[in-house]
């Protein structure tokens, strides 16, 4: 990126500002610009100009710095768009600039043709002032673009021949919106509008651009339009650079960010040019030959004349990556020879003396593979097999290092391939393992160590069959290595233990004592961490196999003590958590906040005081998976990947020795119990009141791991122990209040169901010490007490009703304090009570109290948030808590749901057109429909009808949509909430029923289950239900539907290879159907008829039972014939309904249908009707006579 710094003011000679001006090399995506004028657009312009050019001009919401610096940019654009609260800068400056004399003359000065944007910013007086003197406001509502590229899209489309568009915007104020704003005019210029260039006019520069190759800057120092100052940035990527004309000129220089960047150089000359290497690259690339070109570069080490040696890997570098990715796209097309020239010469970049090229080498080897097939290159394997081993005895380490690499990347990107079978060749796997095994004894560890980390991609879940059928040859091999005196040998060797532990563990039954001493004497060394992780990995793994875990028993007293040791915090995360300060007024940054989904509810009584663990996900970081094992400088990134080191991840939030230590005792505990117990006491009446506080934290997260296995044991201590762990809420330490607050959580469930003197005793200090800890200075102990106390509430239950008022007024304190990471796990907490409290929340005083802080977020939290989902989630219990207590609150939440919903449906419909466009996040329908639907349930049916009749865009219509989407958790959704709507809103939904029927019958395949089955099951349990509530409400109306849902709904009941659940409710549908319908069903009735008993038996006796079998027996009565083979089993259904059910029914159950059947066959059978009946069980029989009259 190319950056000039201006004079202050077009017009004045001023003291230039230090800016400099940045140009990219990158630019215009290969756009042929032989000169190009950064003051052009400064410069006074005509009538004529303006009337023939071709220029747009966009004005950011951000600071304009002067009235004549803009005005100069305006005269010369032929169209102007305000995006969005750009028009309230546009407005405060003119009538800045006019003395606010006259309002509408003064913005008549300077008229944009357009405001366009989400219109979030755009202030009410602002737009109604531009809209009376005709200025058109237009909004899009995507959520997945912003302003600036909104008004883009809306400026070609107005200006198809748009040769140039001007910026006005800044790079000063939030570090981040600046650099999102150069992100976007790369993607804007290079990616989507090759043919347009962009000038971004800031504060005191204009940047730009520019083209690979050479580019001619015109540079007229003499104009006073410019300072000297002037910046080249490659913001996009690494280049070599050449320039002329500068103070500072540079040949042939490697230039990127975090290297060498030509900043704060100065201009000597009235024009200067710039050319980058990229354009070489870029003209060879149309080529026949370019592959062959870029093999070349990347396998020769020396340098051409007049390159540096840095400059020169750079050119290598680069081209290694353009031929990975010229594979990748466009293989097939290669010619021929020019495969054959790759694979001839690729390998010898496995030897250069670069590490990294070895590993951009092995990156192309690795994708030829892929592309082609191993039996596309058949010698490849063998070739490198024989480097990595040395077998012609010329092979350097280096050599044999980039061999192994690159084996290692073809089994990890080809686990699959490697395993089938070659016509007459067998398995290549079958070759390569028995090979990799020989590498083991190599006597250069690295070597041994990268072929057993190859041979651990094979026993990763699904593991292959050819590593199952080898293992009883490889397990003796890694034995032999346990004795390895290399430490990385050593932890691949407990990875391989874990793996097996996981996917095979009957194989290292035998070998179980030789393993748990050595994982052990692993875990012991503490100075090398990793390594000792690897080892708690195989207790943690092995610990969860029923098949492992009983051979642990006999050494319980020495791996417990080692799991124990190892969850104190080291020296250097001592001296980290030490430096900790208060932080809770301190606002969250975005990276912080971590990403959002619509998730169902899931435990959180788990290890540690992060948010939502588990035992396998600690303080919400997932335990890696075993794939994850590569070595350790392995760490190329494909291209677009993140490198998750620049996340600046919490150190708190990773899986380590600590956490799985803690995982592994947990498990243990949950098995052994008591046993467990007694090794720890000891331990913890050591570390509890120890003097420092790490051994303290440590004690108190033991005591929290074996808590609930151990709770019988630990159960006469606990009067001791919970005082003692509430007196740590207090602790200086935030680490220890953290971890306190999750310990106690974990023993809630004792402490809610003790007897009313001791729940004071105990329960009600440990529930006020979380809430208190909520509210601490601290955002972590913040976390952690909220996670806690969401635990806390499951534990209790309903034992917590007493108590709501204090909790609600506690969590109202939250939400005016938490930032927005926190406030995410509070939404949890809020939703948590509603679930099991729901009827104390409905108190008006408590209403009053929530709902103005829920309201209050509510409103602040913008729609393509996604802290939107959790709040959605929030209110969708919240609103069936409080039941008809929310209609006041309905109608905003409501229509606002139905505007998320449409701009998503919309957003989706603009991708297939657009594709370049970002595809919409499905969550925001989810949750959105979800809300919907608890909405519709909570509200009485006058208010609930009157949202769905005034909904701007139609419910229903939306509805159809969401039905039809291709994402099944929104399908989900769809479905629950037309059964919904079915039952709460019927009128309304029915005039919408032909179309949402046929879209209906269309999902109620069974073929869709077999594309994702989890999912899919879901989506037709709801749509098997829907058709349920839709037919007793619709009786005979479902009359021109029932043919083609019978033989859909009947398929699914007979199916196999689904749920029950979605059997038994494809049946209750059919049944229900024959409440108005039973005619047309009746003649099918000897197809259906004991698939539908089978199913129905494995249903409980609620209403929705009682309502098929009520229409059942109708389309019995209207074909009794049909029963022959199953009306004992009819009959036995009968006798096992509960009498109370039957009679509370009354009209609405089956009862009189049911004496109508019986009294109906005991005619057709006459006077064998006694001898009938003594074929049902004589209980059955009995309750058949006693429960009905007939």
């Amino acid at each position: 990126m190319l950056r000039v710094a201006l004079r202050r003011s077009p017009h004045t000679i001023d003291d230039h500002v230090e800016h400099p001006y940045n140009m990219n090399n990158h630019g215009a995506n290969g756009r042929e610009d032989s000169v190009v004028r950064p003051v052009q657009y400064l410069e006074k312009s005509t009538g004529e100009v303006k009337a023939k050019d071709k220029v747009a001009l966009i004005i950011l919401n951000s600071p304009i710095p002067e009235y004549e610096y803009l005005h100069q940019l305006y005269d010369h654009a032929s169209l102007t768009i305000c995006a969005d609260g750009g028009a309230n800068r546009l407005h405060d400056l003119l009538l800045d600039q006019s003395g606010q004399s006259e309002c509408e003359s003064a913005l008549q000065v300077l008229l944009p043709d357009l405001i366009h944007g989400d219109l979030d910013s755009l202030q009410d007086t602002v737009r109604k002032r531009y809209e009376q003197i005709g200025v058109k406001v237009s909004r899009d509502p995507d959520q997945y673009s912003t302003d600036f590229g909104k008004c883009i899209k809306k400026a070609i489309e107005l200006l198809p021949d748009v040769r140039d568009i001007l910026i006005s915007g800044s790079l000063g104020g939030r570090v981040d919106q600046g650099i999102g704003l150069l992100h976007e005019l790369y993607r804007e210029q290079v990616i989507r509008h090759p043919n347009v260039r962009f000038w971004l006019f800031s504060e005191a520069s204009v940047s730009t651009l520019l083209s690979p190759g050479t580019t001619v800057v015109d540079t007229p120092l003499s104009s006073g339009l410019i300072t000297r100052n002037i910046g080249i940035l490659p913001l996009y990527g690494p280049t070599i650079l050449s320039t002329k004309g500068l103070e500072w000129d540079v040949e042939s220089w490697e230039s990127e960010m975090g290297g060498q960047v030509s900043t704060s150089n100065h201009i000597m000359a009235e024009k200067i040019s710039i050319t980058t290497s990229k354009e070489m690259l870029r003209q060879a690339k149309t080529s026949p030959d370019i592959n062959n070109y870029l093999t070349y570069i990347t396998v020769t080490p020396s340098p051409p004349d007049g390159f540096s040696q840095n400059a020169y890997h750079g050119a290598r570098s680069a081209a290694a990556i353009l031929l990975k990715n010229n594979v990748k796209t466009s293989y097939r097309t290669i010619p021929d020879p020019s495969k054959a020239y790759v694979k001839s010469s690729i390998l010898v970049g496995l030897q250069d003396g670069n590490a990294q090229i070895r590993n951009f080498v092995g990156n192309v080897v690795t994708e030829v593979v892929r592309q082609g097939g191993v039996m596309g290159w058949p010698q490849l394997l063998p070739d490198l097999l024989s480097m990595a081993a040395n077998e012609n005895g010329q092979s350097a380490a280096e050599a044999q290092d980039g061999a192994m690499g690159a084996l290692f990347k073809i089994c990890e990107d080809n686990k699959r391939l490697l395993d089938q079978d070659v016509p007459n060749q067998g398995r290549p796997l079958a070759y390569l393992l028995p090979k990799f095994l020989d590498l083991t004894a190599s006597p250069n560890p690295k070597l041994r160590s990268r072929a057993l980390s190859a041979i651990n991609v094979f026993f990763n879940e699904p593991i292959a069959v050819t590593a199952r059928d080898n293992v009883n040859s490889i397990l003796p091999r890694v034995v032999q290595l346990t004795a390895d005196e290399n430490e990385d040998v050593r932890r691949f060797v407990c990875r391989t233990f874990a793996l097996l532990a996981d996917g095979m563990p009957s194989v290292l039954l035998p070998h179980m004592e030789g393993i748990i001493n050595y994982t052990i004497t692993q875990q012991k060394d503490i100075q090398n961490e990793e390594l000792a992780l690897d080892a708690a990995e195989f207790f943690f793994e092995a610990s969860s196999t029923p098949a492992l875990r009983d051979a642990f028993g006999p050494y319980l007293d020495r791996i417990v003590p080692v799991l124990l040791d190892s969850m104190i915090y080291s020296e250097d995360d001592q001296l980290r958590l030490e430096g900790e300060a208060e932080d809770a007024d301190v606002e969250d940054e975005e990276k912080d906040i971590k990403p959002q989904f619509a998730t169902s509810k899931t435990s959180r009584a788990t290890i540690d005081g992060g948010s939502k663990a588990t035992s396998q996900a600690i303080n919400g970081q997932a335990k890696p998976a075993a794939n994850g094992y590569a070595y350790e400088d392995d760490d190329e990134l494909s291209e677009g990947e993140i490198d998750e080191d620049d996340l600046e991840q919490d150190p708190e939030d990773e899986w380590n020795l600590r956490k799985c230590s803690a995982a592994a005792l947990d498990s243990i505990a949950s098995h052994f119990g008591g046993p467990v117990f007694n090794v720890t006491l000891p331990w913890l009446m050591e570390n509890l009141g120890h003097k420092d506080w790490q051994n303290r934290e440590a004690a108190v997260l033991a005591l929290g791991a074996i808590g609930p296995g151990c709770m019988q044991d630990i159960e006469p201590h606990l009067p001791k122990l919970v005082p003692y762990m509430l007196s740590l809420l207090s602790d200086q330490q935030p680490v220890v209040r953290q971890i306190t607050s999750w310990a106690l959580s974990r023993f809630a469930g004792w402490a809610s169901h003790l007897n009313p003197i001791d729940k004071q005793q105990y329960f009600e200090p440990m529930m006020e010490g979380i809430l208190r800890c909520m509210l601490d200075n601290n955002k972590k102990v913040q976390e952690s007490a909220a996670s806690a106390f969401a635990t806390l509430e499951e534990q209790a239950n309903t034992e917590l009703m007493p108590y709501s008022a204090a909790i609600v007024q506690q969590f109202v304190r939250c939400f005016g304090r938490y930032k927005d990471r926190n406030m995410y796990i509070l939404y949890d907490c809020v939703q948590t009570l509603a679930e099991y409290a729901g009827p104390e929340l409905a108190k008006p005083e408590l209403v009053d109290m929530l709902m103005p802080a829920l309201i209050t977020r509510w409103e602040k939290v913008q729609d393509q948030s996604r802290e939107m989902f959790p709040l959605l989630e929030c209110l969708a219990f919240v609103a069936t808590a409080l039941g008809n207590r929310f209609t006041p609150f309905a109608r905003p939440f409501f229509m606002r749901c139905i505007r998320i919903i449409q701009d998503n449906l919309e957003a989706g419909a603009n991708v297939a057109s657009q594709p370049y466009l970002d595809i919409p996040d499905k969550d925001f329908l989810v949750t959105s429909l979800d809300l919907l639907s608890s909405i519709i349930q909570a509200l009485e049916e006058p208010y609930s009808s009157e949202l769905a009749k005034t909904a701007q865009p139609n419910l229903f219509e939306m509805l159809a949509y969401c039905m039809k989407d291709g994402n099944n958790d929104v399908k989900q959704s769809a479905y629950a909430l037309l059964g919904d709507c079915s039952i709460y809103i019927f009128p309304q939904l029915q005039p919408y029923l032909p179309t949402l029927l046929e879209i209906l019958l269309h999902q109620l395949e069974l073929s869709h289950v077999a594309e994702d089955p989890d999912t899919a099951c879901r989506v037709l349990n709801n749509a098997c239900w829907s058709v349920g509530e839709m037919a007793m409400r619709h009786k005979d109306g479902m009359a021109p539907y029932v043919d083609r849902l019978l033989s859909k709904l009947a398929l699914i009941m007979f199916a196999e290879n689904v749920p029950d659940s979605i059997n038994e409710n494809a049946a209750i549908a059919i049944g229900r159907l024959g409440i108005g319908c039973h005619a047309q069903l009746a003649p099918h009735l000897g197809t259906f008829a004991m698939p539908f008993l089978r199913a129905m038996q494995k249903v409980s006796w609620t209403d929705e039972k009682g309502h098929a079998y009520k229409g059942f027996a109708s389309v019995v009565l209207d074909n009794p014939q049909a029963m022959e083979q199953c009306l004992l089993d009819f009959f036995a259904e009968m006798a096992n309904a509960p009498g109370l059910f039957l009679t509370g029914m009354q009209a609405e159950g089956p009862l009189q249908n049911f004496e109508k059947v019986l009294s109906q066959y005991k005619g057709l059978i006459g006077d064998g009707w006694d001898n009938y009946l003594h074929n049902l069980a004589p209980p059955q029989e009995q309750a058949l006579r006693q429960l009905y009259t007939f």
